[in-house]
């Protein structure tokens, strides 16, 4: 007897729940990852990063959006992994803390970015109609992101992920319901 998954394919909207630091909107995001499988089936060393279109398409980016009042970070991190881009994995430790400027808004916001090691790709999610999701090497993933924060977070992660050293002993496993989603 196989196990049932059931998913909300419905994103989170409005902003009347958002967290703000200072009067900065906080906004949570994950760069999520993976290695390439070699011919054999085993695991390589070839690191590939997950890269979505902004809703409008014109820039690739990670995913990311409002951390909110009734979540933790890393929750808020795999909600928005999952409605954008469609993927589940395990929540590493942070990778730094970025303000930047919003060119839609004009306002700067405060950005938290964590390393998601993905476990799943789903078929179906949230916004799979409103973004396409393209996995990439880290140089290709680097150069096809829009955001200077967000290739500063990638760059962390891929420090930590060559440095045994750096690497975190254990990471979040982060369980998204349905009640968390809706």
């Amino acid at each position: 007897m196989g196990v049932e998954k059931m998913v909300c394919l419905v994103s989170r909207t409005g902003r009347q729940f958002q967290r703000y630091n200072k009067g900065r909107r906080q906004v949570v995001g994950c760069i999520p990852y993976r290695f390439k499988l070699s011919s054999d089936g085993k695991f390589s060393d070839e690191l590939e990063i997950l890269v979505i279109s902004s809703q409008k398409g014109h820039a690739m980016m990670f995913p990311k959006g409002g951390w909110e009042l009734d979540e933790s970070v890393e929750e808020a991190a795999a909600r928005e992994s999952l409605e954008e881009a469609g993927v589940l994995g395990n929540i590493g430790h942070q990778l730094g803390k970025w303000d930047f400027l919003s060119k839609s808004r004009g306002t700067y916001y405060e950005g938290l970015m964590f390393p998601m090691l993905v476990t799943e790709q789903l078929d179906l999610w949230p916004e799979q109609h409103a973004r396409q999701r393209i996995w990439m090497n880290e140089v290709d993933a680097r150069e096809a992101c829009r955001d200077w924060w967000m290739k500063e977070a990638l760059d962390v992660l891929v420090e930590r992920l060559s440095s045994p050293i750096n690497q975190p002993k254990e990471n979040k496993t982060i369980s998204i319901s349905i009640e968390t989603m809706c």
